[in-house]
């Protein structure tokens, strides 16, 4: 059902769902978007401590491909894990080089201005 990722402590799910959560400030729509495998987790590397908390990920847990309609109908998004931010970059929504890594998690961030 899954496998590692060699030399990162992660788990890449072969099924590609994600937890995505919605909230609406005034005109502004935030997407939290998170691989399965790392809701829950806390990712430590040197002084960055990386909680990827339910509270602020964990919405319905869907298809990658949703949450990345739900990326095109948003103003900011967060998303961090392999699957997620691949699609993204798929798809168009982030270049490569924004693309930050904790851990080796791959972490980015959308604001549409």
């Amino acid at each position: 059902m899954w496998r590692k990722i060699i030399n990162i402590n992660i788990v890449e799910f072969l099924n590609l769902e994600v937890y995505a959560k919605l909230s609406k400030c005034g005109k502004h729509v935030l997407l939290a978007a998170c691989d399965e495998g790392l809701l829950g987790e806390v990712l430590r590397d040197g002084k960055i401590v990386f909680k990827v908390g339910e509270e602020f990920y964990k919405g319905p847990k869907m298809p990658v491909e949703d949450a990345i309609q739900l990326m095109e109908e948003s103003t900011v998004v967060n998303m961090i894990g392999p699957n997620i931010v691949k699609k993204a970059i798929e798809q168009g929504l982030v270049h490569p080089e924004a693309v930050i890594e904790i851990c080796g998690v791959p972490h980015a961030q959308i604001v549409k201005i």
